[in-house]
């Protein structure tokens, strides 16, 4: 059975060609190991292995073994580095204070947990002469390297961690699901070349797992109640679902001078809708707005006086959104 293991280092939230690389491990099949590169502590950030950790879980990305911190197998490297000399082929293999430089380390640990295939980007592809030789010198058969091409920024350049969308974490604040992300670092495979982050793709596939979500679902992902899900609907992401119910659920703040005729559609809806439950479904919703229709009632008027604009949802999804007692409240501000 293939073992593979993915092995960031501690330096805060997952770099998005970080997670491709974990999401190709996980995608090769069999088992996986989370191993937690902390060989530098110049590099460490507080806090950053918990960032890594909540990242892969919200990608949906689990790992069977781990994590291995190489922190904590110090005395095991120095074992391994008995039978070597402190610089092999000209590189350091122990720091002065006796503790394991990445190369070391990284090669013991392959050995020790039995990893088959290590799938990792192109910048390492120059550390495979030296894991090689490592393997030889201590006597072990090297895995099988696979190096895949790096995630670039729209210059072709390395991409920072600072630029939009360069992190998990960031593409997670910006409102977009889990599944998007997923869906593309999936597409993007092992690519052989370097690639160019695409945000719009990523943003193409947010619309459609969103537009994929039960009303439940979205619900919770997007903190609006249930009833405001009809006004999310059709969000490019989360932050814009909640932006679109809150428009909503947020009452009107400026006074509305009403006509005649239109003093009358809100008295009738006023009517129709105290007469309706706490909440309204869908079709009771549209059967409110029908009768109004049907009477020549100004629904216009009625989407003013509950949300304050002259746009907006269709009328039936503003009135299911709304409890029954907030919108006689704002019925009655307005006549």
């Amino acid at each position: 059975m293939p073992r593979v293991r993915f092995a960031p280092s501690p330096t805060g939230t997952l770099h998005v060609g970080n997670a491709l690389g974990a999401v190709a491990n996980r995608n090769f099949g069999g088992e996986m190991l989370l191993r937690i590169d902390d060989t530098d502590p110049a590099r460490n950030v507080a806090g950053g292995e918990q960032a890594i950790l909540e990242d892969l879980r919200w990608l949906g990305i689990e790992w069977d073994e781990g994590p291995v911190r190489q922190s904590e197998r110090q005395e095991r490297y120095r074992e391994a580095a008995t039978d070597l000399p402190q610089r092999f082929q000209g590189v350091t293999l122990l720091r002065d204070d006796g503790t394991a430089t990445y190369q070391l380390a990284s090669v013991v640990d392959d050995i020790d947990f039995a990893i088959t295939h290590v799938i990792r980007g192109n910048d390492h592809r120059p550390n495979e002469p030296l894991h090689r030789a490592l393997h030889e010198a201590l006597a072990t058969q090297p895995p099988k390297y696979i190096h895949h091409g790096l995630v670039l920024g729209p210059n072709g350049r390395k991409l920072s961690k600072r630029a939009a969308g360069a992190t998990v974490a960031s593409l997670r604040d910006e409102g977009l699901p889990a599944e998007a992300v997923r869906a593309y670092l999936e597409e993007l495979g092992l690519p052989r070349h370097d690639v160019h982050l695409d945000l719009a793709r990523i943003r193409s596939l947010a619309v459609d797992v969103l537009a994929s979500l039960p009303d439940e679902e979205l619900a919770l992902r997007a903190g609006i109640p249930i009833e405001a899900v009809p006004l999310a609907r059709g969000a490019h992401d989360l932050r814009e679902a909640r932006r679109l119910a809150d428009a909503v659920l947020t009452p009107p703040s400026d006074t509305l001078s009403l006509g005649e005729g239109e003093r009358e559609t809100l008295v009738r809806f006023r009517e129709l809708r105290h007469g309706a439950g706490a909440t309204v479904a869908k079709d009771d919703a549209k059967a409110i707005v029908r009768e109004l229709k049907a009477v020549g009632g100004n629904l216009r008027t009625i989407r003013r006086a509950l949300t304050g604009r002259d746009s907006g949802p269709e009328l039936w999804a503003i009135v299911a959104a709304v409890p029954r007692d907030e919108t006689l409240r704002r019925i009655d501000a307005a006549l």
